[in-house]
């Protein structure tokens, strides 16, 4: 579910700032500021647990020319258009009102699928037990890419066993790691 957020917002918030010089860095005790994963995080997750569901993930990037910020949920009994327009409705005045994101953007509300990507800690303990696939930065054994059963996640090293073996890797290694549910 997309909708096209803050536009007028974001012109009216633009002229009100010009002229008004901005300091870059930080000064020595000030805190860092929040990246708007965790600022959006904190402003819809009790909402969003409210109405049955948790946040999968959530990504702000740029596709062409437009911002998108995605909110990945889920369920317990899985997810639907239905479910994911409910949460838009329900988010969408959280997000106006507060206005955590300087640029004009697209919302966007959506599933995990049934193939997913384990980019957190969490995502890759959930992982754990399923058939997955992980593209690594630099080749282990000759193989950029290893697929097969994710055993286990401790102190950020991974195990996947499959018929030729069994590999543990540091997370770092990994560039992307997905389950898998259905085989080229």
């Amino acid at each position: 579910f997309r909708e096209r957020k803050n536009e007028e917002g974001k012109m009216k918030k633009k002229e009100e700032n010009k002229g008004k010089k901005k300091m870059e860095g930080r000064r020595r005790g000030e805190k860092m500021k929040k990246s708007i994963r965790e600022t959006v995080f904190e402003l819809i997750e009790p909402t969003v647990v409210e109405l049955g569901y948790s946040i999968w993930d959530i990504t702000y990037s740029k596709i062409g020319a437009d911002y998108h910020l995605e909110i990945t949920i889920d369920s317990e009994n899985g997810i639907n258009i239905e479910d994911c327009e409910k949460v838009h409705r329900a988010i969408d005045p959280i997000l106006d009102e507060v206005d955590p994101i300087e640029d004009a953007y697209y919302l966007d509300v959506s599933s995990p699928g049934i193939e997913r990507e384990l980019r957190t800690e969490e995502h890759i303990l959930w992982g754990v037990g399923q058939k997955v696939e992980a593209k690594l930065f630099a080749a282990v054994n000759g193989m950029k890419s290893i697929v097969g059963n994710l055993e286990s996640f401790v102190d950020g090293k991974l195990t996947i066993k499959n018929d030729a073996g069994e590999y543990t890797l540091d997370k770092t290694a990994v560039s992307k790691m997905t389950t898998i549910f259905f085989e080229d």
